[in-house]
């Protein structure tokens, strides 16, 4: 029996909200240390058919073994699925589905085990136990309900899912993967994007998946149409082998994290938000109103493009002059965003030109929410960000992602964290606000070489 074990990243979309949307513009993803497991093990099988179990023990009932064969009938999908017990997960069967048709309905008669871990962060912690599953001491919490019960934090988990799994599951097939092969993650992201937008039932930007194999990165969506026609109908083997190995995405996916000092501080607001609602208010809106909208997208994806920039100034000077970068991030344990902002004509650093973009980035957040109706800065949380950016060593925050209820995104000062977080203690304002226990990471889809659960 063989083995090998895969994990993806969670994510937060820090610049580029509904602009992501949209081909023609650039956004900042940073991958979250929050990672989905896949280990796999692959056996030959007893009674001669293909048996693929996917196994996530943290959830009640949280088995799915399907049986597996294949139909020549064109009228009818190619790779047919049983379920054992009669259960049902889309992610899981379209990453299946996905990875035998791309390997053309490999023959061998095995029996693949995989079994999904997922750390704290992805999902509520409410009526949990925690657990060590295996000698590298990896601990999870265990839910009292199946997955589809347990609220989710909004970090990618689906996303992390398809991906682990998409790799785990294409290690089993092809014994020598190695995801440090630029062309084989590529061909993962691929897969993986095929999958995800297949069990969803629609396409959409895509920055989560990226975000899931890549690690942090300024990321530009490939055209929705590469994937529209699959959902559409059934697929060929080699209808999916062109569109993942020998088709331009035309993706962008330039490496970018954040220098070293600056932290990342993700909030858990708990309010909840129903993204495809605000999105639908969005681009109702676009439609409605083109001109205005056009220029606002604009102005705003010129916000992010300068928030892009001044991380990456800063970066260079970390690399090129470490005297001066020092300097930076010891200023900034004393400066507050309001107080980088209003200074901003004279104070013309890295840290000054990071808070004025994340401040004009809320600007127009905020005003397209006045203008679509859609909650993407609500006044409960325009408050919150407004009191975080009052106190020293935090540079700026934003409503993530689409916006809305479910969190809070901070760039802070990472030796100021814990007098950061005391100073919030204090304010009645954020103690709806759970602060998650999260870092930036460079890595996406990773092999994790001691993780052996029990």
């Amino acid at each position: 029996m063989t083995s090998r074990t895969f994990s993806a990243p969670g994510k937060a979309l820090l610049a580029g909200g509904y602009l992501v949307l949209d081909p023609q513009y650039r956004s900042l993803v940073i991958a979250l240390s929050s990672r989905m497991y896949a280990h796999a093990s692959v056996r030959n099988s007893n009674d001669g058919a293909l048996t693929i179990t996917v196994s996530s023990p943290q959830f009640k009932d949280g088995q799915w073994s399907y049986k597996i064969n294949y139909s020549d009938d064109t009228d009818t999908a190619a790779v047919n699925m049983v379920e054992v017990n009669g259960r049902s997960n889309p992610f899981i069967e379209s990453t299946i589905n996905t990875i035998l048709t791309y390997l053309k309905y490999p023959v061998q008669q095995y029996d693949i085990q995989i079994t999904m871990f997922s750390d704290k962060e992805y999902h509520s912690q409410a009526n949990t136990t925690s657990k060590k599953v295996n000698d590298n001491k990896n601990t999870f919490l265990f839910h009292t309900e199946p997955i589809t019960q347990v609220p989710k934090t909004g970090l990618g988990s689906s996303a992390a899912l398809v991906t682990s799994l998409t790799t785990a599951l294409l290690s089993c097939y092809e014994k020598s993967l190695n995801i440090n092969d630029p062309a084989t993650l590529s061909r993962i992201h691929n897969l993986s994007q095929v999958a995800h937008c297949l069990a969803q039932g629609k396409v959409g930007s895509g920055f989560d998946v990226a975000s899931a194999t890549f690690g942090s990165i300024v990321y530009r969506r490939f055209d929705p149409e590469l994937i529209n026609n699959l959902i559409e109908k059934q697929n060929s083997p080699e209808t999916l082998i062109k569109l993942i190995n020998e088709t331009d995405w035309k993706i962008t996916n330039d490496k970018c994290g954040l220098p070293k000092g600056i932290k990342l501080l993700m909030g858990d607001i708990k309010g909840g938000s129903e993204t495809p609602k605000l999105v639908n208010k969005v681009l109702n809106w676009r439609k409605l109103n083109p001109v205005d909208s056009l220029k606002l997208w604009t102005d705003l994806n010129s916000a992010n493009m300068k928030l892009i920039d001044a991380l990456n100034s800063l970066q260079t000077v970390n690399e090129t002059d470490q005297v001066y970068y020092n300097q930076l991030i010891q200023s900034l344990s004393s400066k507050s965003a309001v107080e980088l902002v209003a200074n901003h004509e004279i104070d013309t650093s890295p840290l000054a030109l990071i808070a004025s973009s994340i401040f004009n980035i809320r600007l127009l957040l905020k005003k397209m929410t006045t203008e679509t109706g859609a909650e993407i800065e609500p006044d409960d949380q325009t408050s919150l960000l407004d009191a975080c950016s009052k106190i020293p060593g935090v540079l700026g925050g934003v409503v993530p992602g689409a916006g809305g209820y479910d969190a809070v995104c901070l760039l802070v000062s990472e030796s100021q964290v814990d007098t950061i977080l005391n100073e919030m203690s204090k304010n009645e304002i954020f103690q709806t606000v759970e602060w998650l226990d999260l870092r930036e990471v460079n890595e996406g889809i990773v092999e994790e070489e001691k993780f052996i659960p029990e």
